[in-house]
């Protein structure tokens, strides 16, 4: 059976192609949803892929990842900063939990570089663009591999 991995993003990220492509770049979150497929594939691992602006939503599905995944992907976006709710539903988890950001938060305004997720993180990739999704799925493979 193939090992399952849950990509979860957080608010805004569906308007990714639209919002500050200057900052964001100008793939959508389908691009990248559809690059992650392709290498998940070739990776042998079943994704789950998910977007949404509500934070309750998202710790219901990290907490649903708790119980049917292998690893976790998370682009907490603007609830990077502020979530406490989404930190404890992490620290719940005992599987692998990738923080991805598709800019450098270390090199932007001094609110955006602190990250409650980065305390639950196992890694943490900032800065590659939407790269960094597809760096952080071969990171989760590698890990998966490893156990």
């Amino acid at each position: 059976m193939a090992a399952t991995v849950y990509v979860l993003n957080g608010p805004n990220l569906n308007l990714l192609g639209k919002r500050q492509p200057e900052i964001y770049g100008k793939d959508t979150l389908a691009d990248i949803e559809a690059a992650c497929r392709a290498l998940a594939g070739e990776l042998g691992l079943e994704l789950v892929f998910r977007q949404s602006n509500h934070e309750g939503q998202l710790v219901d599905w990290i907490q649903e990842a708790r119980e049917r995944a292998d690893a976790l992907i998370i682009n907490p976006a603007g609830y990077t900063t502020t979530s406490i709710a989404i930190l404890d539903a992490l620290l719940a988890c005992s599987i692998p939990i990738l923080e991805v950001h598709l800019s450098n938060i270390h090199k932007r305004e001094s609110f955006r570089q602190h990250s409650y997720v980065s305390l639950a993180a196992t890694a943490v990739i900032a800065g590659c663009g939407s790269h960094g999704y597809l760096l952080a799925l071969r990171h989760a493979a590698r890990l998966l591999a490893a156990r």
